[in-house]
């Protein structure tokens, strides 16, 4: 064998690998053809077992199912802390006695929560033992949240609306005004309650509140600051009762609305009771004619209405009438509680909207002359009731025989 032969075996020996028997040349198909991959080894009888199998499958579901819950989780959570799909503000109603399903779904139909079932779901675990959504009309802001939303029907901070009673309305008149109100509900109570038990003042409510909550409120209030009031008073006022400090009360209430005059209003009074004199107050003649339904506007008092016999007509009965005219209120029952100390028994309009007081009926007539006077220049009906128009009545016993006519 020749030194190329050599070379060239050595060659092949390094780059193939030894072959047994003869090489055979391979036409060029042959070579490109491939050539038969063994077959792998099989499968052992373990490895082909249905409990294997089912348990591997288990083990994927498991996986899988993880990685779903801890992705909607997320998700969840995600959707209940980012703003909402609301646009503008709007108010929502809850009702009471209404489900958390309920309220979800209601936020969903309204367009302020994109899905009931997270706003459900989610609000249910935040929420601790005992804490609720509450009922009542709510402000939801633009974009609010699930989270924003759950936390302002947690709190109950609902809407507020108010309804207020001016001092001097009497029962009815507030009955009406409550029957008016299209935000409360409930029918009012068949019987009134006592003329002079209710407080004039203005009562927040939020939707759903019903009228009998705010009589509640309004007798509670009252019985309250009458209470607090009478312990208060001055000793020297001679009233012998709660129910006579409301019913004068409630006269000063209707004789004059300047705050600064009804400590005075109120000694003119208690000085006619202490003397025996008779209150000739015009608004128990309204009370006496119209009772709670009050005056007509446009209906004057007349000479004639003072000889009318009512219970409250004070120019013909002494003392206070059965009951209050009115529903007072704090600075009324404060003046009454402690008026000034004067000795005056008499007071007429002077024309600007208060009166003018005296102490003598010769002063007091001179008073009313000019009250007259005005009037006449302004065209009054001379049949018409002069405020505190004195009469026969009026004057203390010793002064009868004294009296000046005009």
């Amino acid at each position: 064998m020749s030194d190329t032969n050599q070379s060239n075996d050595a060659a092949g020996h390094n780059s193939q690998p030894a072959q047994n028997g003869p090489i055979i040349p391979k036409s060029p198909n042959e070579a490109l053809r491939p050539e038969r991959v063994p077959e792998p080894p099989k499968r052992s009888k373990k490895a082909r077992s249905q409990v294997v199998i089912f348990l591997n499958f288990l083990m994927t579901m498991v996986v899988l199912a993880c990685a779903a819950g801890i992705f909607a989780f997320y998700y969840a959570i995600s959707s209940y802390q980012e703003p909402g799909p609301l646009e503008t503000n709007t108010n929502f109603i809850v009702r009471s006695g209404a489900g958390l399903s309920e309220i979800a779904t209601n936020l969903e139909r309204n367009n302020i929560v994109s899905d009931a079932r997270i706003f459900r779901y989610l609000t249910a675990t935040y929420l601790k033992e005992g804490e609720s959504l509450k009922a009542g009309e709510y402000e939801i802001k633009a974009k609010a949240s699930m989270n924003d939303i759950m936390e302002l029907l947690k709190s109950g901070k609902s809407i507020l609306y108010s309804i207020s009673f001016p001092e001097g309305l009497t029962v009815r008149q507030m009955f009406n005004r409550m029957n008016g109100d299209t935000v409360l509900e409930g029918e009012l109570p068949t019987a009134l309650p006592p003329e002079g038990s209710l407080r004039p003042d203005t009562y927040k409510f939020s939707r759903g509140t019903k009228r009998p909550e705010i009589i509640d409120q309004m007798a509670a209030a009252q019985t309250k600051l009458v209470d607090q009031i009478w312990e208060k008073r001055d000793p020297s006022v001679s009233l012998k009762s709660r129910e006579e400090f409301v019913i004068l009360a409630s006269i000063v209430e209707k004789e004059t609305g300047i705050p600064d005059e009804r400590a005075h209003v109120a000694s003119v009074f208690l000085n006619r009771l202490a003397k025996g004199m008779r209150l000739q107050s015009d608004p128990t003649i309204i009370y006496g004619l119209f009772g709670g339904d009050g005056k007509p506007a446009d209906r004057p008092i007349f000479l004639s209405d003072l000889k009318k016999e009512t219970p409250y007509n004070t120019y013909l009965i002494k003392g206070l009438p059965p009951t209050p005219i009115a529903n007072p209120g704090r600075d009324a029952l404060e003046a009454v509680a402690n008026p000034w100390k004067t000795a005056d028994l008499y007071f007429v309009a002077d024309g600007t909207g208060g009166h003018v007081f005296a102490a003598t009926l010769e002063e007091h007539n001179a008073n009313v002359k000019r009250w007259r006077k005005l009037a006449a220049d302004k065209g009054a009906d001379p049949n018409i009731v002069v405020d505190g128009q004195p009469e026969a009545q009026a004057e203390p016993p010793a002064q009868q025989k004294k009296k000046k006519t005009n």
